[in-house]
């Protein structure tokens, strides 16, 4: 289905909780967030019929997000049912990969394709720190089981934050020398509770192509991700760009909440309800949800802060 700026909108990303097992600082606060009752959080059905009903609209992609969706009982039976739906071409997830190890296979079994994980730092105690307690080698654990058992190309994202992770550019891109993943650098986004970042950590993917010069550009697929590669690497390094060179023209995705409200725009204050909708009212929900979606957000910098009222633990980016 097309919006009303004749954008293909055929990705939709499903967050099935607000909840992690990290805190990581840009994304949540140190103390966590109130825990959905019952009553509020979407059930796994009703994921399943606006899915559903996206799909018969014209969705061909799918992720799977949170807070960190692997916290979520029933996940993977919710992926397994996802993947019944004819249309689907894709079916994805975001995940910090602290949980992933002991679940890939049965993951990879029940549909589930792909895997970006969330990777800021290749220091041990950095990663403590960013994530506020995260343990990295449970995450580098998580990355190989999800490769052995068969997922497509692994995308790694990293928050670029200058002052924290920029020293690190080399060593991150790299890991693609060596493996067949997709390392993205995205810049960190001024939502939530990125409040206590300073100006110096809005830092431009620019300065990845300054630091490794060496990088030569693909050609780059439909999404959010310029592509680069190291000559004669495994994988390739993508720059996700919302500050620098927004790519609201080509976005083609839509988003649905944990607590059942469809986001056009990940920075934009619209919500729309759906929870509680069914059939034909759900259906023209979600179509006038796709028209209407904003040509773009606003500016975004240190000063221009994001108008989306929620953290990003609470969208699923």
């Amino acid at each position: 289905m097309k919006d009303q700026f004749e954008r293909e909108i055929d990705y939709l990303r499903i967050s099935v909780t607000d909840l992690c097992n990290y805190r990581c600082m840009y994304c949540m606060p140190e103390e966590g967030v109130r825990k959905l009752s019952h009553t509020e959080i979407l059930s796994l059905e009703d994921i399943f019929e606006i899915a559903k009903t996206a799909v018969e609209l014209g969705v061909r992609k799918i992720r799977i997000t949170g807070g960190e969706p692997l916290v979520r009982k029933g996940v993977t039976g919710l992926i397994r049912e996802l993947s019944t739906l004819r249309g689907v071409e894709d079916l994805a997830m975001t995940t910090n990969a602290a949980l992933l190890a002991p679940l890939a296979k049965e993951l990879k079994a029940a549909g589930l394709k792909r895997v970006n994980i969330s990777l800021d730092t290749l220091d041990p105690k950095k990663f403590a720190y960013i994530t506020r307690g995260g343990n990295l080698e449970a995450a580098l654990q998580g990355i190989r089981k999800a490769a052995e058992c068969g997922m497509d190309r692994i995308k790694i994202n990293t928050v670029l934050i200058g002052g924290f992770n920029d020293e690190e550019i080399s060593s991150l891109v790299a890991l693609t020398g060596k493996y067949d993943v997709e390392l993205r650098f995205i810049e960190l986004m001024p939502i939530g509770h990125t409040v206590p970042f300073g100006k110096e950590a809005y830092v431009s993917n620019n300065l990845v192509l300054k630091t490794v010069p060496e990088l030569e550009p693909v050609k780059s697929p439909q999404g959010v991700a310029k592509l680069y590669q190291l000559p004669g690497a495994k994988g390739r390094v993508g720059l996700i760009s919302p500050l620098s060179s927004h790519f609201c023209n080509d976005c083609n995705r839509i988003r649905l909440t944990a607590d059942g409200h469809l986001k056009p725009c990940l920075h934009s204050k619209e919500e729309i309800p759906v929870r509680g909708l069914h059939g034909k009212e759900l259906k023209e929900v979600i179509q006038e949800a796709i028209f209407y979606k904003p040509a773009r957000h606003g500016e975004l910098s240190h000063k221009n802060r994001s108008e989306s009222s929620r953290d990003m633990n609470a969208i699923g980016g």
